[in-house]
């Protein structure tokens, strides 16, 4: 298989905790990939940046500001939605389907999925509490994002860190992966 960029987005959480795991079984599954990650500020606090591997490079929001200061240089959300071949956002929170469902992008990575090639793949796997995934508002903006061709994958039910059962967790990493790894094989034979 020809080498693909996967491009990982995590929101406020406390299901990216499961991040470094994501990349590992990642790797594990393709040797042939390479993977950056976009953080939102409050995702920072479920994951230290020691537990990932030092070629993954770690994007953030200051990011986006010390890599342009005039015309003509880079735009980092336009960049890595050029470089990468396909994004998962594992997890996304009830405040940033929100801003995505809605248009909204004052982040990097709202940004980049707000710029993002809608003939490329986009992953997501929502993650919150079950009295959030089951706020009427909710169906509504996860169907957004699949009316523009972004790929949903399910949450599930469990007890959740807050102690309360129900849906609302995000998939499990393999459950991830496998799915990844699927669209890594319609990829391979598109030949894109």
């Amino acid at each position: 298989m020809s080498k693909k960029n996967i491009l990982i987005g995590c929101t406020g959480s406390v299901a990216t905790i499961k991040l470094p795991l994501l990349i590992q079984k990642l790797r594990e599954s393709n040797s042939n990939v390479e993977i950056k990650v976009i953080v939102t500020q409050n995702a920072e606090h479920f994951f230290a940046a020691a537990d990932i591997p030092e070629d993954v490079p770690i994007h953030r929001d200051a990011d986006e500001w010390s890599s342009w200061s005039g015309r003509g240089d880079p735009v980092l959300h336009i960049e890595l939605g050029k470089w990468a071949d396909l994004m998962v956002i594992a997890p996304l929170d009830a405040n940033s389907l929100a801003k995505m469902a809605s248009g909204l992008c004052d982040n990097l990575l709202l940004c980049t999925a707000r710029a993002w090639d809608l003939g490329k793949p986009l992953f997501f796997a929502p993650a919150m509490n079950t009295r959030m995934w089951e706020h009427p508002i909710t169906a509504p903006q996860i169907d957004t994002l699949k009316s523009w061709g972004f790929r949903e994958i399910p949450c599930v039910a469990k007890t959740l860190m807050c102690g309360d059962t129900g849906l609302g967790a995000m998939a499990e990493v393999d459950t991830i992966v496998q799915w990844i790894g699927r669209c890594l094989v319609e990829l391979e034979l598109r030949g894109t």
